[in-house]
């Protein structure tokens, strides 16, 4: 009989909980007991598993002895509060909140970029990425190997879904109140969402840049190893409920031509290149990532005002290769290494 693990999802409620439960089952990761983890409000609420109903537990009273492996995504201050303590007892924690991205010793990563870093966890505990990190190094790591990345122009077009369920709610709201001429209030958001852009995501610092900006700035340094490597970034939040986007420019060491960059992110995992030259031959949020596991890259092509620059169009699901599908990727790294 193969060998099964004690799981614990933190956070099971939430949109990112709710994705890294139907991954596990989808990918039939070799759960032996699952306890679904969540506030004191949420306690008593059943939540599916494959063919299952289970009950959600508080994470305040829950004992963590026996658990081999947590998955969390309540938040910096529940990751804060509580992964040292299942860390602890004996589980390792993967952590999809900022709490311990930048500690040097948490690894933070990327299943298809750095897995041999899971192995280094002193703590107990690996960070996952965020988002907008994770989907652009799945994509830019076989160019920097080949190449070497000096310099990252990066615009991001990020969906409200990456502010969790309530952002979502709202731009539904905002969009229907909209359509049926009736007043709408931002409430989530500074200001509306539906209809509109907003150049702001998390809060901003001294520099003028957000926190969510320069997460890219210091996630990309951590995850490559180069802290030689520029990013200059601006994060935007779109009226997309699924799927981030980004627009990358980038400035290699070793000039690299589009059909070079192209067959290089033909071969890279978890990559699926998506770039024809005509009407829709391009990845979008809606017509491809939402719901889907890939990192998609399109519009390929070499940057006009640098001898050396590239461009690319990167598009994939925020919630489940961002976020879900990476941190599960992590635990099925952990499993093996015990095998």
């Amino acid at each position: 009989m193969s060998k099964t693990y004690s799981v614990a999802v933190v956070g099971a409620t939430g949109a990112v909980g709710e994705a890294m439960l139907a991954i596990l089952a989808e990918r039939q990761f070799p759960v032996g007991k699952l306890h679904l983890l969540a506030s004191e409000r949420s306690a008593g609420e059943k939540v599916a598993f494959g063919a299952q109903k289970l009950v959600v537990e508080d994470l305040a009273t829950f004992d963590p002895a026996g658990v081999d492996i947590a998955l969390f995504s309540a938040g910096g201050s529940v990751s804060k509060q509580y992964a040292p303590k299942f860390a602890a007892a004996g589980a390792v924690v993967i952590d999809n909140s900022s709490a311990f991205r930048y500690d040097d010793d948490v690894p933070l990563v990327v299943a298809e970029v750095n897995p041999e870093q899971v192995a280094n966890r002193p703590r107990g505990i690996i960070a996952n990425p965020n988002c907008s990190t994770m989907q652009m190094l799945v994509a830019l790591a076989p160019i920097h190997r080949a190449a070497g990345i000096e310099r990252i122009n990066v615009a991001t077009y990020q969906s409200v879904s990456g502010a969790g369920r309530t952002a979502m709610e709202e731009l539904g709201r905002q969009t229907a109140a909209m359509l049926n001429f009736q007043p709408h209030e931002p409430a989530k958001f500074p200001v509306q969402i539906a209809f509109n852009l907003i150049p702001h995501i998390d809060e901003f610092l001294d520099n003028g840049y957000t926190k969510e900006e320069m997460k890219l700035v210091w996630e990309t340094r951590k995850i490559l190893g180069d802290a030689s490597i520029q990013v200059n970034p601006t994060a935007v939040r779109v009226p997309v409920f699924f799927g981030h986007s980004e627009a990358v420019h980038l400035e290699t060491r070793r000039k690299i031509g589009a059909d070079e960059a192209r067959a290089l992110l033909e071969d890279a995992p978890g990559v699926e290149v998506v770039d024809e030259r005509e009407p829709g031959g391009y990845p979008t949020p809606v017509t491809h990532a939402a719901g889907t596991d890939p990192v998609y890259v399109g519009r390929i092509r070499e940057d006009l005002s640098h001898p050396r620059g590239l461009d690319l169009w990167i598009v994939s699901d925020n919630i489940r290769k961002g976020a879900a599908l990476n941190a599960v990727q992590l635990a099925e790294l952990v499993v093996k290494e015990r095998s």
